[in-house]
């Protein structure tokens, strides 16, 4: 399973089978214990009445995930909706649709029902729209960008209203105070950033530190990215691999660009890494202003 994430994302082979493999089997287990722990009420009520609260499947339950984690994803949108007693159909994004199939294979082994987990491979515009659309769907989950998401919400709208769950993107700040440990506080920023190529909706890609401990913090973040091994997923001890696809590169290093641009100051990377594949350099910038386009998408 950790092979098929790292065939179709591009992260880490040692990331996927160290972290996202165990953590796919913690979640299944823990909504699997949800199932025979969701009761309803019994509310007092004035007179000869008898007043209940029961909680019920919504049915169908339509699920749309994205690329950078799809096993993680695959198990808060499918381990909950199961587990509330609903049927499922997921769809997964079109550059990463092995490892939810896979998964969903093994389903069938373990027992569950054939129809009851229901995986779709295919494009947002055409797969995506008609899950979003379609009047059978009783409720919908998405995550991904914004855009996509204000898409998704009408199409639900227009068709049968129904109820929509949305996980958008963000931009995290990384906040380092006066009495912060400064080697700690930079790995951890490193980390917050760079983990999974930075293709986290809550990368902390904006790092402010106090004026204290900047000087010594800006050395220590440069020779941390500078060291950071970029290569082969597959090899052992690399620590990033490609961005997902060229659409992805593209837009990291119109950002670089657009940094460079803007005046913020060049620390280390900025390039691409090697000449074959979607890799790029681990870049720092500093003297960043926050109405700069790097501060604020």
């Amino acid at each position: 399973i950790a092979a098929l994430e790292t065939w179709d994302n591009g992260k880490p082979y040692e990331q996927a089978a160290a972290v996202e493999i165990p953590m796919l089997a913690r979640l299944i287990r823990y909504y699997a214990g949800w199932a025979d722990k969701i009761h309803g009420l019994t509310a007092q009520a004035d007179g000869p009445h008898h007043v209940q609260v029961l909680y019920e499947p919504y049915g169908v339950a339509g699920q749309i995930i994205p690329w950078n984690f799809p096993l993680i994803m695959f198990a808060w949108k499918v381990g909950p909706a199961l587990a509330c007693g609903n049927t499922v159909v997921l769809k997964t994004a079109e550059q990463t649709p092995l490892s939810a199939l896979y998964v969903a294979k093994l389903s069938l082994e373990a027992g569950l029902p054939p129809g009851v987990l229901n995986i779709v491979s295919g494009f947002g515009p055409t797969a995506g729209a008609a899950l979003a659309s379609h009047m059978d769907v009783d409720k919908l989950a998405f995550t991904g960008s914004t855009d996509t998401g204000k898409i998704v919400l009408e199409l639900a709208a227009r068709s049968n209203l129904k109820p929509v769950t949305l996980e958008l993107g963000g931009k995290s700040p990384f906040i380092v105070c006066e009495d912060a440990d400064v080697d700690k506080a930079v790995e951890l920023a490193h980390f917050a950033l760079f983990f999974n190529q930075g293709q986290c909706c809550c990368a902390g890609s904006r790092t402010f530190v106090h004026e204290k401990l900047y000087d010594e913090f800006l050395e220590k973040a440069k020779t941390r990215a500078l060291n950071r091994v970029v290569g082969d997923p597959f090899k052992k001890g690399v620590e990033q691999g490609p961005q997902i696809d060229e659409e992805q590169f593209s837009k990291v290093m119109g950002y670089i660009k657009s940094g460079i641009e803007s005046g913020a100051t060049l620390e280390s990377g900025g390039e691409r890494f090697g000449s074959k594949g979607y890799f790029i350099q681990p870049t720092v910038f500093s003297n960043v202003k926050d109405e700069m386009p790097i501060a604020k998408d």
